[in-house]
């Protein structure tokens, strides 16, 4: 299986999942996809715009979805499943939420690094497992969780995190599209 180039900030593309896919390729390629879309939301804004809450009710941003994104790919593929430490990349035990609360010296470029590296570590962490595999490690009551209810979750958690950030993104500039 290859693993699909996530896009840069600059550029928009993405790769459509296959129509005909196995299972575990259909879901490496409907997750991609969802990553590729947040990526593309995030895409020729500047930080002080990926950091604007656009919705006036909310303080959801696209840097801190963006954020938030790494942290979930951290916690599901390598604290979850494989059993590493559940350290956050951004929340603290002070400030669980760290993900959305940002600085003034935070910016795209350095979230996009942080998610790109978490993603890397999520496919090496899944690399080599059947779906049917259990995690290591535990979560919501001490349950062990197999491989594909991870991914499964993964698509959804992007597929609902897109939808805010299709809004968020519409707000801030007007860009629309799936």
């Amino acid at each position: 299986m290859t693993t699909p180039e996530v896009p840069t900030a600059e550029t928009t593309e993405r790769n459509e999942p296959a129509l005909d896919a196995g299972e575990r390729a259909m879901l490496d390629g409907w997750l991609d996809y969802h990553r590729e879309t947040l990526v593309w939301k995030c895409s020729g804004l500047t930080d002080e715009q990926l950091k604007h809450a656009a919705v006036p009710s909310s303080e959801l941003t696209l840097l801190g979805l963006l954020r938030h994104l790494a942290e979930v790919e951290r916690w599901w593929f390598v604290s979850v499943f494989e059993g590493g430490t559940d350290e956050g990349v951004y929340g603290t035990d002070e400030d669980p939420d760290g993900d959305f609360h940002f600085g003034p010296d935070d910016t795209h470029a350095e979230a996009l690094s942080t998610w790109r590296s978490e993603v890397a570590a999520a496919r090496d962490a899944a690399a080599g497992h059947d779906l049917d595999d259990l995690s290591v490690g535990t979560a919501r009551h001490g349950r062990h969780f197999n491989l594909r209810w991870i991914y499964t979750h993964m698509i959804e958690e992007y597929a609902r995190h897109n939808g805010h950030a299709d809004l968020l993104r519409e707000a801030i500039d007007g860009t629309t599209g799936a």
